[in-house]
């Protein structure tokens, strides 16, 4: 874990500003597409619990 922070730590291209901009273009696609991600995982869930019945 040591091992991370430092890389981390030496890694000087990374900001604050970059890291925002990243969060920034996920929090929009996942806006952008919640209808098909909570129809994704409501899917799954159901197969899960289907194939958990039969068990």
């Amino acid at each position: 874990m040591d091992e991370l922070c430092a890389f981390f730590a030496e890694e000087e291209a990374i900001g604050v500003v970059e890291i925002i901009l990243i969060l920034v273009v996920l929090i929009g696609l996942v806006m952008i597409f919640k209808k098909q991600l909570v129809e994704l995982v409501e899917n799954i869930l159901d197969k899960i619990t289907k194939q958990s019945d039969s068990i």
